[in-house]
């Protein structure tokens, strides 16, 4: 994966910092909150190369609403997929209960983005065994190879995982 952090700061409103993970950045806001934004390989579910996208609060301080926020995740974002072109599987935290409200404003910081028209973005929810709903999005470049493919896998994949198991 190829992530240049000298073009995310020409768009970002915070300055971000590569971190000693190479798939790794961090950044901290006006309001001291520091985040932790990664792509991590994932090599478990699609048969395309796939990163995990996600984003940390690292010293879980409040964060206010800030605009800056969702620009700066915005500028890491369309360097990504300028510089790449991968699916990013993006997945809510749930261990505070909190993953609709994470999974609404990544869907409103998308509705937002003024260079949607280039990205597909496919949502969906799937409860576990026990009973918790689990949030995920799939974005890619409508220019991928095998967008069709990959869009297949990931709606049969959500498709599997929704269905009930067999007693």
């Amino acid at each position: 994966m190829n992530i240049d952090v000298s073009l995310i700061n020409k768009r970002a409103p915070y300055h971000v910092n590569a971190t000693d993970n190479n798939n790794n950045l961090d950044f901290v806001t006006d309001y001291g909150v520091q985040y932790i934004v990664g792509f991590d390989k994932d090599d478990t579910s699609l048969s395309f190369v796939t990163y995990q996208f996600f984003i940390t609060n690292a010293n879980n301080v409040k964060s206010p609403r800030d605009p800056k926020l969702r620009k700066t995740i915005t500028a890491i974002l369309e360097t990504f997929f300028q510089q790449n072109n991968e699916a990013l599987l993006y997945i809510c935290e749930t261990g505070d209960g909190k993953q609709s409200m994470r999974s609404r404003l990544f869907e409103f910081w998308y509705n937002h983005y003024e260079g949607r028209r280039m990205l597909m973005f496919l949502e969906a929810s799937v409860v576990d065994a026990e009973g918790v709903v689990n949030y995920t999005a799939l974005l890619i470049r409508k220019d991928h190879p095998h967008l069709t493919e990959v869009v297949t896998e990931y709606t049969n994949t959500v498709k599997l995982l929704s269905e009930k198991p067999q007693e």
